[in-house]
């Protein structure tokens, strides 16, 4: 497994990455069988520390996880604690859903883009049909089946995901909807 772990303006030593390896190895290894990679990034804001960890699985979840504190090492440990318990909820929900897969996800990339907020009045036509892009960014787009990106999706705290249906070249979105269910967006069955 790979370990990144950086500080944001601020110098961490061997001995918090030291730590920071040990114990989020161990928070893994009892929740998930093939993890490929975390990243931990610690900052500060103020008097507190914060620290940042997502964790890549095989599987193509992604676990994230966040906290904070006076300290460095309890705004870790606070982060793996969220972690853990996260891993821990999915591993039940997860349990054999994934023993036939050999392979770890496929993941290909795509583009993303934050568009600008209108400025205009809701009665007033905008001067230009053109959306105004603040950011683009790339990002990854995992093949999954439907299950799959529905937990990702979850496990993520987002509105939407996007994917790749597994044995299928077409995009699927999953959402959650308004009414609190799982909406599915496949453009195969579309008619």
């Amino acid at each position: 497994m790979r370990y990144q772990i950086s500080g944001k303006q601020i110098d961490i030593g061997e001995a918090l990455q030291t730590h920071v390896q040990n114990e989020l190895s161990e928070v893994i290894k009892k929740y998930a069988e093939r993890p490929t990679d975390a990243h931990v990034v610690f900052s500060k804001n103020g008097a507190e520390f914060n620290c940042e960890a997502v964790v890549h699985l095989s599987t193509g979840l992604t676990a994230q996880a966040s906290a904070h504190a006076h300290e460095i090492y309890a705004a870790f440990e606070a982060c793996a604690e969220k972690m853990e318990k996260q891993l821990r909820r999915y591993k039940r929900r997860l349990k054999d859903h994934h023993k036939d897969r050999t392979e770890p996800v496929e993941i290909f990339g795509a583009s993303q883009y934050i568009l600008a907020a209108s400025e205009h009045e809701d009665d007033q036509e905008p001067d230009t049909l053109q959306p105004m892009i603040i950011a683009e960014m790339q990002t990854r787009v995992p093949t999954l089946s439907v299950g799959e990106a529905v937990m990702q999706m979850e496990l993520a705290g987002a509105p939407v995901l996007v994917f790749r249906n597994e044995g299928k070249t077409e995009v699927n979105v999953v959402y959650r909807r308004p009414d609190g269910n799982i909406g599915w967006i496949d453009p195969n069955n579309a008619s």
